[in-house]
Order: C-alpha cells, then structure tokens, then sequence
C-alpha cells in the first residue's frame, strides 16, 4: 500500500530504495518480489518492507502469517487503528487443503502456482459467488462451493442445484449466513477487505486447488499446476464468466455451464463432426478382396486350409442354400457352431444372402438358447449340436445339409450398406438378454478408421480367439478378412490353455492379436518363461478395463517399437471399439486410465445425469456418437428409445453407454467404471440383476443378491460372481445351482450360491452387502473330511488348490463351486509345472474337476510317466 510514512509496528522495518518511478515496471517487480518471498518458521509471523522511490512516496509491504493475523487485522494495523505491543507465537504447519478430482494437475508441476485474472462480466461480488458456486455444482465431486476465508474461518455454502428456481433464487442463498463444511473444500473463494490504495495477496500459494480472490470488482484464480492442469483452469474460468453474466430470471436447468462457442470447441476435442458414411456391405468388400487375392490363404482352422476363392466359393454355396429354402432377404439367421472354417464360411454366407447373422455359443445352456431363437424370429438355426432345444417356426440345419451348389444368381439386388450384419445379445438388467443390431457400414467404417492407423494388411495373420456371441470376434474376423490377412480359427480348448495358445501364436507367427486384458495377463506369464520367438507386431486390448502396470513384463521382452499394444475401449452397441491408446512404458509408470481418442468417424463425450455436456476434467457418463452407433434393440422399442437418443446438442445419434469417464484436456478419455450395477467379469459384460431374476425363479427361492468379488484388487482373475439365496428350509444351494445352470451361459455363472435365512437391506431397501456373510462359508455343502491323511500327489494338489482358490480344501470338493474359473485353472496348472508335476491339459482338468478325481488324473499320469 502507498504511503508516506511508515506506522509504528511491533517488528523491525525493512527500508531498501527503489530507483524509478513508483508506478513503473521496475517498482512493480520489486512489490511483486517482496510480497511473494515466504515467512519462514522461527521468524516472526510478521515482516513489514518500506521501499522508497525518488518522489519521496513509499510501499508498504506487509507478509504476514495468515492464521496468525488475518486480513482485517492487517488492514487495522497499516491504518494505525490498531496496535500490537507482541506478537504471538504460529504453528509453521500448512492448513489442509480439499482434495479435487477433476483438476488433471502434472505432479512433476506441483508447487509451481498460477495465476489466471477472471472477467465477472460486469456483475456484483453476489454474481461472482453464485456462478462460482453453480459450476462446481456442475463439476461435481464436492458439497461446499463458496468460501469465506476473510477471518481465517472456513466457510461454505451449499450448492444443491434445485433446477426450477431462477438464477435470482439461487444467488439469493448468499444472503444467507455459510456454514463450516465437514471437510476443506477444493475450491475456495477470498472475499478480500478493502485496503484503500492498496491491494491485497491473500497467500504466497493457493490456499485450496483452485482458489479464487474477488478485491473490489476484480477476481483472479490461483492454482497449484500439479493439482490442476492450465488448460482445465482458464475454461473454469471462463465458466464463471459465462455464468455470472446469465439473466437472473432464467432457470437453472436452461442455463449451460459453457457458451456455445465453448460447447463446440469441447465436441470437437472429442471427435464431433460430419460423420462420413461408408457405404457397402461386409460381403460386397470380401467379394473385391478375393478378387484381388484369390490364391492368397484366408482361413487356416487345424489341418483345414482356404484361399480367398474357396472360402467365397463355400459362402455362394451357403447364401444358395439360404435361398433355395425360401429364406427372405433380411431374415435373422440362427448360427450356433464350434470356432473352425464352417463358421467363418457360414456367417459370410448368410452375409450373402442378404441376411444377418445372430451368434450363439455351443456352450450356452438349452434355455438361452431357446430364448435367442424365439427372440430373434430366426426362421432357421445353423448348427452342429446333436439337440439344439425346438423353437416354434424355427428349422434346424448342420452347415453341410444348407449348403447348395453355386447357382447363376448368387446375389440378390439391391443390397444395402444399412442393413443389418448381425444381431449379438448381451446381458440386459430386465432378467432377459437383449440384442443389439447392427448394420454393415458400421464394420467398415470401423476398418476404414483403423486400417491406416495400425498398418492393418494382407500380410497379417490373425488370430479368431473369441466366442463368435462375443462382438470381439467381429473385429476378429472381419477385421482380418476385409484387409486381406490369413486368419487362424483356434478351437475352444486352445483359448483356455495359455501354453497351447502360445505355441501356436509362434508356429502360426501371428502378427495382430486381439485379447481381453484378463486373457493377456495370462499369456503374459506363459511368455515370461517360454523360449519361442513371436512374430506379434500389434495386441489390441478390449473388452474390460486395463490396469497398465500387467504390461509392464510384457514390455520387458517385447519392445513397444516392435509390438505395438493398444488399449481400446468400445462397446457392442457403438460397433466394438470406440477410442485408442497406445500404450508405452511412460504409460505404465504413471499408471494411466486412458482409453484414447475416438477413432476417426466416432466420436466422445462426457455428460452429466441431465445429458448436459461436460468440459474436460468432470467426470460423467459417456455419450458415443458417430458411425459406430449400433441400429436399436431388437423388439425393445422403450430401451431403444432410453439409450439410443438424438442429441439436442449436435442433432445426432448417439449411444449412452452408462460407463463412466472424463474428458482430458488433449481429448483423451479417462474410463472411470460403470454408473450403473454392470460390470465386467473377464470381458463379458453382465448385468447382476439378469443373475438375480434367474436365481428367484428357482425352486424354493424368496429372495436373492449378486455380488462380483475381487479377491486380489490388481488381479483381474480373481473377480469371481457371488450369489446369496434366501431359500426355505433346510434346502442347500445344489437344486439353485442346477436350476442357474439350466439357464445362464457359463460366463454368467455365479461361483458360489450362498443360502441366508435373509437377503439383509439398506435402509434404502437395496442389498446390505456388508452384512453378507463370507461366500465361501456356506456355498456348498460341507464336504466330509478323507477318512485318511492324504499324502504325495494328493497332498501338492489340495495344497495348490488351496492357495488359488484362497480357501481349504479337500478330496470331495470341486474346482468350480469353490469359485475357481478359466483364469484360476491356468494359475493352478502354472503351480503344477513349478512343482513338477505332470502336465494336464484344460480339457483334462474341466472332465475332472473334483480334487479326487483329479489326483487320480494326475497319478496315473505320473506312472504312465
């Protein structure tokens, strides 16, 4: 502050000359240099430095600890109203300051403060506090907006966003005495006293994340950047700015947090534009790759091997089948197969007939099979299974009694790009598996935004590693065959033993593979000690959430120069993958969440409950747009309408995924979870609530809660479904499970079935899952202890057992009721071979399954041995 003399304080007055005028820019550093140099502990809480210019006139400038003398006691003393005959002794630790989730910061900036002048549109200190208050609202993540920290307390408004009232309603609350919230807040704001001439500094670093100091009509933000990144602070920023200058009797539910301007700014980080149709069908742009290559190896499946030729050749022979039957263009056909050539001809032939195809797994239960067939409408059901269950209308035909000679008109005009390719079901919350539709021009512009990107070409040979129910097959197959690539079909027990998977990745020298991290995690440790050279130049990750630090051996054998790996995340409903991420070592070491930017021709972004659009560093759900969004729902009209939704901010079609996320200011997307119950469990998407409907249709059962334990937080292989039955009488768990099994798909399977006397509640009427007892005390009956002590064979086995399945176990006991699954028989034969045992193959161990039985497996294996 200007003055002419200095006033009588407790402490010693520095006095140091300053040349030049006392408003120019060398006067201005030197104020600035004195006011930011800290106090530090031991020193008293108070410095006080007189510079005097050449007019005689002099700053005053006083640095003072805040929460020993605050402003209004600073204000006193420079006004000689107050006098201090002592100071009092300060406590040198810092004041905590609220966490921010939403602040992006770089923690190698941490300490490093800015500061960022804020515009309050011309409006009132009232204004700025409320618009203050309605952004963070929007951000989320907080209960408390508007600090008062004039007097060292911590004060706080609420800022519940009751959506009728008018902004005047809203500012109205600041009126109103604050309140001290629980905890500190990560957003504070400084009403600052008036100093006269002079200007106050409220701290030397931001009091909170983002703290804001409202001085007679000015307002600036401070900011910590390894809290928070610049660019999320100077669009907070212009938030308040926008905000403050909205009418005051407008609604909050029309008032947007951003300006248009901002809006489209944000829509196009996250890859919002024109949307480029690709025109054609999956079929037609096989047709032009055969015709280029008609020699060249398109399937490989065992002993069986196709070029582009024969493979179309037994597609014609399929579409004329189709055809000869009467089958109409359009119609949903059944395909229900084991992985090998007569799938992979099959799908593209009803692909040629003009129809779509609709997956179903061989393993799938009778009852999800029925349910598919009569859900689809499907006139005719492909297969090779003894007893596909009978469906009214549906005929049931093996691959080799369709198929019908190459006739003169294989192909049916007009054919259109959006009809559709497929149908693929997925878990649905109603208690009945939903279907997704899917057009072809949806697949090709997946591989017209990939195919540059990853060098995707006739010179790859890919791997057809997942269930053709599963959409990651979609990217499988046709991602190989409409690039021209050689794809190698691996049967069913292969994918389950890592080993075996392993070697034929190095005979087969695949280049592109496509995993579900669980499975790669896997592969990861079989490769750790394998001594075969791998030709992989690129693995595509998908399906589940990836935690990066499992790649970090991967990387230790492989370069990232070498063998690209690359996150993606996607849904079925937005056509198999949505972003990219490449991930490096740099990656890793910081523990990224990223999945990427959208693909070119898809596009991101985050909304809040109100689909309103969020700025990058809120989190929300995420909203996909663009040329991967699936048709609709087949026969759902009402879930269409809920998921699939024409946005009134860029009057397109987009999907809202319920997954959670966040917009990084670089138009990456951070994925955050699910918003809902869903989850995934080894790249299958479930939904608890279909489990749980299944369970309370069983015998006996009254109530019913599924849980999806982890048992290692880092170990994706360890989630396991935990189900809790309420079942009358003295009923043990086996009629539940045998009724589950009847019904849901292998994957959906719960790993134990608890029975309660009752499903505990909140006090919200939802499942009290802390009151569940442990799942493995009573999911299956007790079994009685061996009449001996086992010993040799028997002994390595239970012990092994014991310590995957994190719980004892004895000879009459099974793998799989004791929660053990694919990942966990992998775990368990890695444990046999550093024991050397003999090696048993997951076949061997699935026909085998109780302890027991597989110590008779193992011994006899010894002695063959």
């Amino acid at each position: 502050m200007r003055i002419s003399d200095p006033p009588d304080l407790p402490v010693r007055i520095w006095r140091t000359t300053v040349p030049g005028d006392p408003d120019g820019p060398v006067a201005r550093a030197r104020v600035r240099a004195e006011s930011r140099r800290p106090i530090h502990p031991g020193s008293p809480p108070l410095r006080a430095v007189s510079l005097r210019y050449a007019d005689g006139t002099a700053d005053l400038v006083l640095v003072a600890v805040r929460s020993v003398l605050p402003a209004a006691t600073l204000r006193r003393i420079a006004e000689g109203t107050a006098a201090i005959a002592a100071l009092p002794d300060w406590d040198p630790r810092p004041a905590p300051a609220g966490g921010i989730d939403w602040g992006l910061g770089d923690p190698r900036r941490a300490g490093v403060v800015a500061e960022l002048p804020v515009d309050p549109a011309g409006r009132g200190e009232r204004h700025v506090l409320g618009a203050i208050a309605l952004a963070i609202g929007r951000y989320g993540g907080t209960e408390w907006g508007v600090l008062d920290l004039t007097d060292n307390a911590i004060l706080a408004y609420p800022i519940e966003e009751d959506r009728s009232r008018s902004m005047a309603d809203f500012l109205s609350r600041f009126d109103e005495s604050p309140v001290t919230p629980g905890e500190p807040p990560a957003v504070g704001v400084v009403l600052s006293p008036s100093f006269g001439e002079g200007r106050y500094l409220p701290c030397l670093a931001p009091v909170f994340p983002l703290t804001f100091q409202l001085e007679r009509g000015r307002a600036t933000c401070w900011f910590d950047e390894g809290l928070v990144d610049p660019a999320i602070a100077r669009r907070f920023c212009a938030q308040i700015t926008h905000l403050a200058g909205q009418p005051e009797d407008r609604t909050l539910s029309r008032i947007e947090l951003m300006s248009a301007a901002e809006r489209a700014e944000v829509l196009r980080l996250g890859g919002a534009g024109p949307v480029p149709r690709k025109e054609g069908r999956i079929d037609h742009a096989i047709e032009q790759v055969t015709a280029r290559q008609p020699d060249a190896v398109a399937l490989v499946a065992g002993d069986r091997r196709l070029t582009y030729r024969q493979l179309d050749d037994l597609a014609c022979e399929v579409a004329g089948g189709l055809r000869s039957r009467g089958i109409a263009r359009g119609s949903r056909i059944g395909v229900c197969l084991e992985r090998d050539a007569d799938l992979v001809s099959t799908l593209l032939g009803i692909l040629k007939a003009g129809c779509a195809y609709v997956p179903m797994d061989v393993l799938y239960p009778a009852e999800r099979l029925r349910f598919t067939a009569e859900d689809a409408g499907m006139p005719l059901v492909i297969t090779t299974l003894a007893e596909f269950p009978s469906s009214p209308g549906t005929r049931v035909l093996t691959p080799g009694e369709l198929r019908e000679p190459r006739g003169p008109a294989d192909r049916q005009e007009p054919a259109d790009g959006g009809d559709a390719a497929y149908v693929i079901y997925t878990s649905g919350s109603t208690g009945r598996p939903k279907g997704v539709v899917v057009p072809h021009h949806n697949v090709l512009a997946l591989l017209q935004a990939t195919t540059e990107e990853f060098g995707l070409c006739a010179a790859d040979s890919w791997t057809l590693f997942h269930s053709s129910a599963f959409d990651f097959s979609v990217w499988e197959i046709w991602g190989c065959l409409l690039t021209g690539g050689r794809l190698v079909v691996l049967p069913y027990w292969v994918t389950r033993d890592t080993e075996e998977f392993h070697a034929v990745l190095a005979e087969q020298r695949i280049t592109v593979l496509s995993q579900t991290p669980s499975a790669f995690a896997q592969l990861v440790r079989t490769d750790r000690r394998a001594r075969l050279d791998l030709a992989l130049r690129l693995v595509v990750l998908g399906g589940e959430p990836l935690d990066v630090r499992m790649i970090e051996p991967w990387f230790a054998r492989h370069s990232p120069a070498a063998c690209r790996v690359v996150n993606m995340f996607g849904i079925t409903e937005t056509t198999v993958h949505v972003t990219a991420q490449t991930v490096t070592p740099a990656e890793v070491a910081a523990g990224s969440r990223s999945v990427g930017r959208a693909l070119p021709g898809w596009s991101v972004s985050i909304r809040d409950e109100l689909g309103r659009l969020l700025p990058p560093g809120p989190a929300g759900e995420i909203y996909v747009g663009g040329a991967g969004v699936a048709s609709h729902y087949l026969g759902q009209p009402e879930l269409t309408g809920q998921r699939f939704l024409r946005d009134d901010v860029t009057g397109e079609r987009v999907y809202r995924s319920g997954d959670k996320g966040r917009l990084r200011p670089d138009g990456r997307i951070d994925h955050l979870g699910r918003l809902d119950n869903q989850v995934k469990v080894r790249g299958f998407r479930i939904e608890p609530d279909e489990i749980r409907l299944v369970l309370l249709a069983a015998p006996g059962v009254s109530a019913a809660a599924v849980v999806v334990h982890r048992d290692d937080p880092d170990d994706p292989a360890s989630s396991r479904i935990d189900a809790y039955v309420a079942v009358s009488g003295s009923a043990g768990p086996a009629p539940v499970f045998a009724h589950a099994r009847a019904t849901l798909p292998e994957y959906m399977m719960p790993s134990t079935i608890t029975p309660v006397e009752r499903i505990p509640l909140t006090i919200n009427g939802k499942p009290d899952i802390a009151r569940l007892p442990d799942p493995r005390a009573g999911s299956v009956e007790p079994a009685a202890d061996p009449a001996e002590e086992s010993t040799g064979i028997a002994d390595d086995v239970l012990r092994i057992w014991s310590e995957i399945l994190n719980t004892r176990v004895t000879l009459e006991d099974n793998f799989f009721t004791l929660g053990g699954n694919s990942l966990l028989v992998v775990r368990v034969l890695d444990q046999m071979r550093e024991r050397d045992l003999p090696r048993v193959s997951l076949k061997q161990f699935y026909g085998n399954s109780t302890a027991a039985q597989f110590v008779k497996l193992v011994s006899g294996l010894t002695d063959a041995g």
